[in-house]
C-alpha cells in the first residue's frame, strides 16, 4: 500500500492498515505511512480509473471521546503525540485526503468509521481483547484486564460489518459519509472477559495490569445516520457472536502448526 498500484477496477476497497495496538505500535512510523501514503496510492488509482473508493476510516478517530455516543459530526479527542497516533493521526489524515480529493478531483468516496469488530478467523495473536480474552480462556491462562475493566467498547460482529460496508459501497454517489458502522450495545472489558469464561467454561481467573497510555474510557457508536441512509444496523448480538468466535479460535488452537519450510 506504501507503493502505487496499477489495476484496472471498478470499485476500491481501502482496508489497509493493522488495527490491533501491539501490532500498529511495532512499527509507527510504517503505520502512518500504510494510512496516509496509502490513501494517497488508492485514491490516485481511483482517480486514474475512475472507479468508486471506500475508506475504512476508525472509531479511532474519535480519539477518548467527550461526547458519548460519539456521532459523526464530533470532531474527536486525539492526542496527536501519543502512543497511539501513529494509527489514529493516520487515519485522520486518511479522511481528510479522502474529502480533499472528492472536493478537488470529484472522485466518487465513501468513508465508513469502523468501531471494535470481531469473528472468525482473527489471528490468535491479534491482541485486541476479544481474541486475547477467548485464547487465554481456552488455554486456561489468566485473563489480562488493563485498568479495572470498567472502560467501555461495543462489538460488531464481522458479517454484520461486512453487510454495512457493501451497503455504504452502493449508496448514491452524492452519499459520501462518514458513517459510523457498529454496534450500539456497550459492553464493560470485564463483562465480556465474564461472557468468554462462562461460555469456554474456563477456570481463568482475572490478572490486572496497568492501563496502556491513551486507552479510550468509552466507545459507542451512534448510528442512526447508517440505520436511515443504508437502512443497517446489527443483528447479531455478542451473545450470537461470541459462540461462533469461540468455536473458531478453540479448532485453530488445536491445529498443528505447519513445520517451516526448508530451503
Amino acid at each position: 500500500m506504501t507503493f502505487p498500484l496499477y489495476v484496472e477496477v471498478d470499485e476500491i476497497y481501502n482496508l489497509a492498515c493493522p488495527a490491533s495496538p501491539i501490532h500498529y505500535q511495532f512499527d509507527p512510523v510504517q503505520t502512518t505511512k500504510t494510512s496516509v501514503h496509502g490513501a494517497i496510492n488508492m485514491l490516485g488509482l481511483s482517480k486514474r480509473v475512475k472507479a468508486k473508493i471506500l475508506q475504512a476510516s476508525t472509531s479511532e478517530v474519535y480519539g477518548d471521546p467527550a461526547i458519548h455516543p460519539q456521532p459523526e459530526h464530533y470532531w474527536g479527542n486525539v492526542n496527536p503525540i501519543g502512543v497511539r497516533s501513529c494509527y489514529d493521526e493516520g487515519k485522520r489524515c486518511a479522511e481528510t485526503l479522502f474529502f480533499d480529493y472528492h472536493r478537488q478531483h470529484r472522485l466518487r468516496i465513501k468513508v465508513a468509521r469502523i468501531f471494535n469488530t470481531y469473528g472468525p478467523r482473527m489471528h490468535p495473536n491479534d491482541g485486541r481483547v476479544v481474541s486475547n480474552f477467548i485464547v487465554q480462556a481456552l488455554k486456561g491462562e489468566p485473563i489480562t484486564i488493563y485498568g479495572d475493566g470498567g472502560q467501555t467498547r461495543s462489538f460488531c460482529y464481522v458479517d454484520d460489518m461486512v453487510r454495512g460496508l457493501l451497503l455504504l459501497m452502493n449508496t448514491p454517489d452524492d452519499f459520501t459519509g462518514p458513517v459510523n458502522l457498529g454496534n450500539s450495545f456497550e459492553f464493560t472489558v470485564r463483562e465480556l472477559a465474564e461472557k468468554v469464561i462462562t461460555l469456554t467454561r474456563s477456570t481463568s481467573k482475572f490478572v490486572h495490569r496497568p492501563l496502556p497510555g491513551d486507552d479510550p474510557r468509552q466507545r459507542q457508536p451512534d448510528i442512526a445516520l447508517a440505520r436511515e441512509a443504508l437502512g443497517w444496523e446489527p443483528t447479531i448480538s455478542l451473545e450470537a457472536g461470541l459462540p461462533k468466535t469461540i468455536a473458531y479460535f478453540d479448532e485453530a488452537l488445536r491445529r498443528p502448526s505447519r513445520p517451516e519450510a526448508r530451503v
